[in-house]
């Protein structure tokens, strides 16, 4: 292979700096390289990106093989150790040209190939421009890294640091360059999303950031916000939920399980009440929102009564889509040492609740036809409605938007006939 190739695991924030990534390591002139930007939310997670490092090493043996990420930083030493990965670089490192500039050899020891440094020295996130996101026809930017709050389950914050926020000018010039770029869907990411601004001047909330991008770039046609913890939601949010048609019905949220106890044991800051009350005011003021959620089945010391609160709040508070997660220990996190569940209780559990997911999902799509949607396309041909809801594309180029009327489902995503190409 020649140049650089990014392989990304994980979440949008990870989309987002594998264009960094890309940019940074060209720049520094890196050559016949392949780089994982991996995840580590999951140990599932991290098993699939040491697999694929040592395919690709089989497939590419003359290949430089380069690891970063999240599961890089909090376990560098293990991928150091893997004969198959010539260098490691922590999330901070990853986003500077110097870095690629300053590689090892090719088979060094283990401990030479390290550059990851204390992610939780790390004070600010800077800006960084990105022109494109490959493969993509939405664009995401980054407003915020980090996370100041830790779950029992989460090893998240050590791999990405305390919270810290881009500056509002920061993110509506890189709004305004993707606009001018083609881009007229916008999602704004982030570790903690809703914590935005805290450690800003005057502290402006994600609501306020939000209104500022549509005021002050109006080519952006749709902006949409890529995961919230509901009970940060400010009242800027709130108003633009209500009363601005820029701002996508659709909503992820981050449940994480629908008993109260499993809740304070988990060291989240909603309890079930929260969820539904926020899911009920977001239809009070958006009858058309869609909301999506994650849940975590089998955590530990979770009773079979406790397991059916989480299947009941997904009906209570209307979700369409379930994200589950069987539970699984992360090392260091205060959640693995809790007495933990069997395997195959965990793994029935999760299945139990994807099925209620299913049946969920189902009458979301059930209820959707006969509705005057506009569609926007992907590169795959396939199309999202305003509410994030999958539609055949109908043979339109991607990045085309179009009007059309719901007619039926697969069981999959909705089928749609053509009204008229939307401005």
């Amino acid at each position: 292979m020649s140049g650089v190739d990014v392989v990304t695991f994980g979440c949008r924030l990870n989309t987002y700096e594998s264009e960094i990534i890309k940019a940074e390591a060209g720049s520094a002139g890196l050559n016949n390289a392949l780089i994982f930007n991996t995840c580590a939310v999951t140990g599932e997670a991290v098993r699939q990106a040491r697999q694929a490092i040592r395919r690709a090493r089989r497939e590419n043996p003359e290949t430089r093989i380069i690891v970063t990420g999240c599961a890089a930083q909090t376990e560098a030493s293990a991928f150091a150790d893997m004969p198959e990965v010539d260098a490691v670089l922590g999330n901070e490192e990853k986003l500077k040209a110097g870095n690629y500039r300053a590689l090892p050899d090719f088979g060094v020891a283990s401990s030479e190939k390290l550059r990851v440094n204390d992610i939780m020295s790390v004070r600010a996130t800077a800006p960084q421009m990105v022109k494109l996101i490959d493969g993509h026809v939405r664009a995401f930017i980054q407003v915020q890294n980090g996370c100041d709050h830790r779950c029992t389950f989460c090893i998240i914050p050590y791999g990405r640091g305390n919270s810290r926020s881009v500056p509002m000018g920061a993110v509506v010039e890189q709004a305004r360059m993707l606009a001018e770029n083609g881009y007229r869907e916008i999602v704004l990411t982030g570790i903690d999303a809703t914590s935005y601004g805290a450690d800003l001047p005057g502290a402006p909330s994600l609501g306020l950031l939000a209104k500022a991008i549509l005021k002050h770039v109006p080519e952006i046609s749709r902006l949409r916000l890529s995961s919230i913890d509901s009970v940060e939601a400010d009242e800027h949010l709130w108003d633009l939920i209500a009363d601005q048609p820029r701002f996508m019905p659709h909503l992820h949220l981050s449940l994480q399980h629908g008993d109260n106890m499993i809740l304070k044991r988990m060291k989240r800051r909603h309890s079930r009440e929260d969820a539904i009350a926020f899911a009920s005011r977001a239809r009070a003021l958006r009858p058309q929102m869609n909301l999506s959620a994650d849940i975590i089945a089998g955590f530990p010391t979770e009773t079979e009564d406790m397991f059916g609160n989480s299947v009941r709040l997904a009906e209570e508070c209307g979700i369409s889509r379930l994200h589950v997660f069987p539970f699984s220990p992360r090392q260091g996190t205060p959640a693995a040492r809790m007495p933990q569940l069997d395997r195959s209780l965990i793994k029935d559990r999760a299945g139990r609740l994807r099925a209620e997911g299913e049946r969920l999902y189902q009458g979301h799509l059930d209820g959707m036809i006969g509705r005057v949607e506009t569609m926007l396309v992907e590169n795959t041909g396939m199309a999202h409605t305003e509410n994030f809801t999958l539609v055949d594309g109908l043979g339109l180029p991607p990045r085309a938007f179009a009007e059309v009327r719901i007619t039926g489902h697969n069981g999959k995503h909705l089928i749609a006939e053509a009204l008229q190409k939307a401005a």
